[in-house]
């Protein structure tokens, strides 16, 4: 590839990937603006925020993978030019995504008070359940906004969600101020506050993105999109192929994260505050490198329906070297930052130095989440997520999960010796991942 033609690919995939980087950070700073605020109520609804964003998490980021099916089968229909199909698959994402929204909320309401057999401490679990029914509730409209973002990313349309987002993330802090501390003559709330806060936040930012879909000028060829009725079991099942393994991935990965926050709070509640901060800060940065990974998506489905693999590959390898060099700076700013990041959280001094140990860890490991989560936004691209799930699966619960369980309990490292195991299974993940992205885009140049 020459220099001109990386070059012109550093552009186009910069400018598809910042809007979603900055998108997926507010996404991740509703959470962070949680955390930090709640942080400063004490260690215990600091623990309480992070027993229940683990469940919540686990079902986000399963609703995400769910939304994005639509992303590049629309991104391949843009590419052949096909209106009419772009509209079709919007028609169908909006039943999927509505119907997941509820189910999702379902399991909680059901289920949430489970987490009081996880051997968890009282006091964080009865923080943690009232907190956790309100934010999960808030995946409804959630899964609306990412119905429409999805199909808007799939037609190379990343600024709007971006400023969606940001907009609705200003909002998310203030009424945080308002409901968690009392202010502007309400009752302070604390983390039930938060939770209200999130939901409001999320209502406004789904509305926004309908709207600007509905009544923008550039979308109204796609208006068939929103005509109820007509709908093919085909293109359901199309759908739900791609887009149940793709939850299913984020299962697996948010799951096996959430598991070592299980397995945290066996060790105490200090550990599980630290826990909250380190993760909160691993997650920023993985949230950003997924912005890299909606950008592969989008141009290998459009390169896919072009039938050009030598520009789909170079496209591809321009990202992996993006997302190097980004999540490299993230692994400096932990290692560097490892005591006063967690003051940002906490006031609690041993907090602060166990959070410090495991964003040394959390520094290691950022190269290889990077590549993982780029490669999975690429092989979606490729429509290939049945193998990539596997894949996913074994690295984490059957090799990095046990081994930081060992390194835990048997070898008494504690907190640590679960972030190791994290480690071993992203590292994994990532190897395995890009080899699987490299051999299929080889294949198909010679086929």
């Amino acid at each position: 590839m020459s220099r001109q033609n990386y070059i012109e690919h550093l552009k186009k995939n910069f400018h598809l990937a910042y809007p979603v980087m900055l998108s997926q950070l507010g996404h991740m700073m509703v959470n962070v603006a949680d955390s930090v605020m709640v942080g400063h109520l004490g260690a215990v609804p600091l623990a309480g925020a992070s027993l229940a964003n683990v469940i919540f998490h686990l079902l986000l980021m399963f609703g995400i993978g769910v939304s994005y099916a639509i992303t590049p089968l629309v991104a391949a229909a843009d590419g052949e030019g096909n209106v009419s199909k772009s509209a079709v698959y919007l028609k169908h994402a909006i039943i999927i995504n509505l119907i997941t929204g509820l189910i999702l909320f379902a399991i909680v309401a059901i289920a949430g008070p489970g987490l009081k057999y996880l051997d968890q401490p009282m006091e964080v679990v009865d923080m943690a359940l009232p907190y956790l029914n309100i934010v999960t509730l808030s995946l409804v409209p959630l899964m609306i906004f990412q119905t429409f973002r999805q199909f808007a990313e799939g037609l190379s349309d990343t600024k709007m969600a971006m400023i969606i987002v940001i907009g609705s993330n200003l909002l998310n802090v203030i009424l945080n101020y308002i409901l968690i501390y009392g202010k502007l003559g309400f009752d302070a709330y604390g983390l039930i506050g938060a939770g209200y806060a999130s939901f409001i936040a999320r209502i406004i930012l789904a509305s926004w993105m309908v709207l600007y879909v509905y009544h923008g000028k550039k979308y109204q060829p796609f208006r068939l999109g929103f005509k109820l009725g007509n709908y093919s079991k085909n293109i359901f099942r199309n759908m739900l192929g791609l887009g149940l393994p793709a939850g299913i991935q984020f299962i697996f990965e948010v799951g096996a994260f959430g598991f070592a926050v299980i397995m945290i709070g066996w060790i105490g509640t200090e550990a599980l505050a630290a826990h909250q901060i380190a993760i909160n800060m691993a997650a920023i940065s993985y949230m950003m490198a997924s912005g890299l990974s909606a950008a592969a998506t989008v141009r290998i489905g459009n390169q896919l329906g072009l039938k050009d693999i030598p520009t789909l590959r170079a496209a591809a390898f321009t990202l992996y070297g993006m997302v190097i060099l980004f999540m490299g700076i993230c692994a400096t700013v932990f290692i560097v930052g490892r005591f006063y990041l967690p003051s940002l959280y906490i006031e609690d001094t041993a907090v602060i130095e166990l959070a410090a140990g495991l964003l040394i860890i959390a520094g290691f490991f950022q190269i290889s989440d990077g590549i993982q989560v780029l490669s999975l936004g690429a092989l979606r691209g490729l429509a290939d997520v049945k193998i990539p799930t596997a894949m996913t699966f074994i690295a984490y619960w059957v090799l990095g999960l046990p081994i930081g369980y060992l390194l835990a309990f048997h070898y008494q490292m504690g907190a640590s010796g679960v972030w190791y195991g994290l480690l071993i299974g992203l590292s994994i993940v990532a190897i395995t991942l890009f080899w699987r992205f490299n051999h299929l885009t080889k294949k198909m140049l010679t086929a």
